[in-house]
């Protein structure tokens, strides 16, 4: 029997990773949960998919650079712009799936997985700085119109729609649940439109001569280009700052564990981060009424995490009766009271 106001973190290392997974159930002192049966699926069809979409629309960008500059088209760049967005999504999804198989080792316990996030970061900086070059561009020539090849403008646009319809019909082909290929799908749709604008722009100018149209339909790609790049840098920063994930409401949390998890009295001291996109992590403490079964306790308390928050890498402090918890937490820098008795 344990002494009154003893305070013992307990967790376990719970692996289901796909269905029919062993379980191992163990149960030890100061150990970590790992349990990564949210984890997005990291197979070969997702990241074949993936690098496919990736390879068209990072080939075809550059060609609508080059499209751009030897029509004099500012709308074609704009667009090749945002199809810069479509392959940083592209190359974030593909970089999870890639970097996400590497195994963790002594240094790096989490592995490579969070390369994905420095990498999305990144990528937001780039493009704001893309962003401002199409728009001081775009205030020149709207100042001083210059000449548009609308026919060379018309073929290039009409390849990128082209482009990006195939990559749409190619990534429905993945695994559409998958975080960040949901995003790369959003990117796409967007960059339709922008193909669509550049397309508007050529028929305009070719049948009225009025060149104005191109930069003005620049500017409204760089609107989703813009927007693009504040949810990436927005993401990336947040999950860096190692903020709560934006689905995950830790009051809401801690009264779903008291009210559903028997023994459970209170649940305090609640951490709750991403690794990476898609895998959320956990640490709390929670003080269980005398008699309860503490294993029992942990376990159920890992499986609500799990099944209902989707948070599978869980750490669970199991506290007796009111005393204060003697733990070192480094990653959070914070140190809880010496115990007593």
């Amino acid at each position: 029997m344990r002494p009154q106001g003893l305070n013992v973190t307990m967790s376990g290392d719970d692996h289901r990773h796909t269905p029919g997974a062993h379980d191992h159930g163990q149960i030890h002192k100061a150990g970590g949960s790992h349990d990564h049966s949210h984890t997005p699926a990291i197979t070969a069809n997702n990241e074949r998919t993936v690098l496919l979409a990736l390879v068209l629309t990072a080939g075809f960008m550059v060609a609508e650079v080059i499209g751009g500059l030897l029509s004099g088209s500012l709308a074609l760049i704009a667009d090749a712009g945002h199809m810069l967005t479509d392959a940083a999504a592209l190359g974030l999804a593909w970089a999870g799936f890639h970097f996400g198989k590497r195994a963790s080792n002594a240094t790096k316990t989490f592995g490579y997985k969070r390369l994905e996030v420095l990498a999305g970061l990144v990528n937001a900086v780039t493009l704001f700085a893309l962003v401002a070059w199409i728009a001081w561009e775009a205030i020149d020539r709207l100042l001083a119109p210059t000449p548009v090849l609308a026919g060379p403008m018309l073929v290039v646009a009409i390849l990128g729609l082209a482009v990006n319809i195939a990559v749409f019909l190619i990534l429905r082909g993945a695994d559409t649940e998958h975080v960040n290929i949901k995003g790369a799908l959003l990117h796409v749709m967007g960059d339709l439109l922008g193909s669509v604008a550049a397309i508007v722009a050529a028929i305009a100018i070719y049948f009225t001569g009025w060149t104005p149209i191109d930069p003005i339909l620049s500017v409204l790609i760089l609107m989703l280009i813009l927007r693009s790049a504040w949810e990436l840098l927005k993401n990336s920063l947040h999950i860096l700052l190692e903020g709560a994930p934006a689905d995950i409401d830790i009051e809401r949390l801690r009264t779903h564990l008291m009210g559903t998890v028997a023994g459970v009295t209170s649940v305090d001291h609640v951490h709750v981060w991403s690794i990476t996109s898609g895998m959320p992590s956990a640490t709390l403490e929670a003080a269980i009424a005398p008699g309860a079964d503490p294993r029992a306790v942990t376990r159920a308390i890992k499986r609500e995490l799990a099944q209902t928050f989707g948070i599978g890498h869980s750490t669970v402090e199991i506290v007796w009766g009111d005393s204060e918890a003697c733990v070192l937490e480094p990653r959070l820098g914070s140190t809880r009271g010496a115990p007593q008795g």
